[in-house]
């Protein structure tokens, strides 16, 4: 019984793992729009999010059974509980990740290179960084490193801020075309709340180890 439970488990952190992947993958491609306009690459990041959708359902309905036919206890039951909440914030960061593809469509055609750019490109490679390592300290169980996650975030916080004031700048210089100033002020928000999305996964890894 104990080695077919600990099977599932280990089912279970493979789909959650792939989840989180779709998730970076999504936010990649959303926010490469922000220069590289490509109506296909918005359809790929409606898809991946969708197909984060049906994962949601398929860890939700893995973690169920797991509760019923196994009936954990203690720890175990910690931790599939835990992965329930988990994949609702990891569905959240993919209807985000889509949400800034959406935002980019009002970018087509009015592509730019400046600072502000580069630093949202920046907060993305962070900000898939906190996931990645927020989902790994789930599977192995690190609770040092889910606790340093709320550290992590605060890099994204000041990453915010830059680009804020990036952004203020450019408006003071009179730049001919605000409405991409707000556009771009939305994406870095987005980014900012899946960090948190993060951090909210981070304290359910917490829970899972400590209760």
């Amino acid at each position: 019984m104990r080695d077919k439970f600990n099977e599932e488990l280990k089912t279970l952190n493979e789909e959650l793992l792939k989840m989180a992947s779709l998730g970076e993958i999504a936010i990649e491609k959303a926010v490469g729009l922000m220069s590289d306009f490509n109506e296909n690459t918005v359809k790929e990041v409606a898809n991946l999010e969708e197909d984060m959708d049906r994962m949601e359902d398929k860890i939700q309905s893995l973690c169920l059974r797991l509760i019923i036919e196994q009936q954990p206890v203690a720890t175990d039951l910690r931790t599939v509980s835990s992965a329930l909440k988990m994949i609702t914030d990891l569905e959240r960061i993919g209807d985000q990740a889509k949400d800034i593809a959406e935002i980019c469509k009002n970018l087509r055609g009015n592509q730019e290179s400046f600072e502000s750019i580069d630093l949202i490109r920046e907060m993305a490679k962070e900000t898939n960084k906190i996931i990645r390592k927020t989902i790994d300290a789930f599977v192995n169980k690190d609770l040092e490193a889910a606790y340093k996650i709320e550290k992590d975030d605060d890099i994204i916080d000041e990453y915010f801020v830059k680009v804020r004031d990036a952004l203020i700048k450019r408006v003071e210089e009179k730049h001919p075309n605000p409405a991409n100033i707000i556009d771009f002020m939305m994406i870095a928000k987005y980014l900012e709340r899946i960090a948190d999305h993060s951090v909210n996964i981070s304290k359910w890894v917490i829970f899972s180890i400590e209760g």
